[in-house]
């Protein structure tokens, strides 16, 4: 049986081989994951959170210097990050959306007020 990966906030799931990065099953169940390198670990754009830190293939050097001490906090790079068993991973909400929703969220607090 295939390992699964649960996104996030979203909730999707996906079956994958074991192997598959986090940023291909993410791009498989249509969750979107920034990235400006195409998965080389260069743009360091595609940091994700494991919360549990199950599932998925240990640190490679290269990540841990990447990520500079991010890991302890949970942090990976879903293009570095290999799913090896069942895991849970938090992609955080793009910049463009989170300013919009914020500026929604303001202006709904200022028709309150009315």
């Amino acid at each position: 049986m295939n390992p699964h990966i649960t996104f996030l906030p979203s909730g999707k799931r996906i079956a994958v081989r074991p192997g598959t990065t986090v940023l291909d099953a993410a791009r498989r169940a249509g969750v979107p994951i920034r990235t400006r390198c195409d998965g080389k670990a260069s743009c360091l754009m595609c940091k994700v959170t494991a919360p549990s830190r199950g599932g998925l293939s240990p640190l490679s050097e290269q990540e841990r210097r990447k990520l500079a001490g991010l890991d302890k906090q949970g942090t990976r790079l879903a293009c570095q990050a290999r799913i090896a068993g069942n895991a849970v991973v938090e992609v955080p909400e793009d910049p463009l959306k989170a300013a919009v929703r914020r500026q929604l969220e303001r202006q709904a607090e200022d028709d309150d007020l009315w």
